[in-house]
């Protein structure tokens, strides 16, 4: 098994990225009213979306709050 380069994602984290951004937009919130919601900044946000990061389970526990999703709804495929 080979791991992505610092230039190539990976596929979990942009498929969790994608998750987190369809719950966004199906709650009509912004990046920034998200953030706020969740207690982290916007740009981490966008970072997460774009699944450039690799989130910490309070992290992902933060952003089900501000999204009012249970946290396995995004995790879950």
């Amino acid at each position: 098994m080979t791991t992505p380069s610092k230039r190539d994602k990976d596929p979990e984290l942009v498929a969790f990225g994608a998750r987190v951004r369809a719950h966004r937009q199906a709650a009509g919130l912004t990046q920034e009213v998200l953030a706020h919601q969740a207690g982290l900044h916007w740009t981490y946000i966008g970072q997460i979306e774009r699944g450039e990061r690799n989130l910490t389970v309070k992290n992902v526990l933060r952003l089900a709050r501000g999204l009012d999703v249970r946290p396995g709804a995004l995790l879950e495929d």
